[in-house]
């Protein structure tokens, strides 16, 4: 059974897990268990995580972790880390659509996209503490820069379940939708983000990653590079024309499809 495979739609990137829990899977390749159902999709429009079945993935393959030692514990640790380091270093937008549950390790790799989509009704969790772990693939830090350290030391010390809903409120998901609605949501901001400024949005990843690692001042240091590299791009110079035009004629700048130029 192949557990992974690319397809492409267009503009759009689709990376399918499909790995049921019969056969086990691993938050580090990442594979997230799809708790019976067909296959999970993960979307990079460039890109998009979509979800053919009730569940978005109940985490990590934990039947395989009894009777390992710690040096097996700790390289699995570090690959988990470096598979989901890898969504988050991508150049292109990264989309995860959530419905039904998001636990541990599962929960953990939507956290590492750039927009969160989810069911009102979905449940996101970080079950490690009822084994008495931590969250070993980021989710209270990322929780922490979405949401405040408050709210990561109560999700990730208590455990509690996060609906859908909840995490729109608190900044964790950036699009919360009814369970119908998910598909095409997903389908509209793929396609919105697939033939928007492609580089605009890198140059946008860039500053936020290098705030997520110093802050203001870091991303500060590095706006002048980025910003000069997208200037000198066509898209921005096409761009810089049509609103000059606009404002020229007194009307609001029409939509462009932009060549990642």
């Amino acid at each position: 059974m192949t557990t992974v495979r690319f397809e492409r739609d267009g503009a759009i990137g689709n990376l399918v897990l499909a790995d049921p829990p019969s056969t086990g899977s691993t938050c580090a390749s990442p594979k997230p268990a799809n708790g019976g159902a067909p296959g999970q999709r993960k979307r990079h429009p460039r890109a998009c995580h979509s979800l053919g079945g009730p569940h978005f993935s109940f985490g990590g393959e934990v039947r395989e972790w009894p009777g390992k030692d710690v040096n097996w514990f700790r390289t699995f640790v570090a690959d988990v880390n470096v598979s989901y380091r890898a969504i988050e270093m991508l150049k292109v937008p990264t989309v995860a659509v959530v419905q039904g549950i998001a636990f541990g390790g599962g929960f953990e790799l939507a956290l590492a996209c750039d927009f969160l989509v989810a069911a009102e009704n979905a449940i996101l969790r970080c079950v490690e503490v009822t084994t008495a772990m931590l969250p070993i693939a980021g989710a209270l830090q990322r929780i922490a820069e979405r949401a405040g350290r408050a709210r990561a030391s109560r999700f990730a010390m208590l455990g509690e379940p996060i609906s859908g809903r909840e995490a729109g409120a608190l900044g964790i998901a950036t699009h919360v939708v009814p369970e119908n609605e998910l598909s095409a949501t997903a389908a509209a901001l793929a396609k919105q983000l697939a033939t928007g400024p492609t580089r605009s949005y890198a140059a946008t990843r860039t500053l936020l990653k290098a705030w997520s690692s110093g802050g203001v001042a870091a991303a500060d240091l590095v706006m002048l590079d980025v910003a000069m590299e997208l200037y000198n791009g066509a898209d921005a110079q096409r761009g810089f024309a049509s609103t000059a035009d606009a404002f020229n004629k007194d009307i609001e700048p029409p939509t462009l499809v932009f060549e990642g130029k």
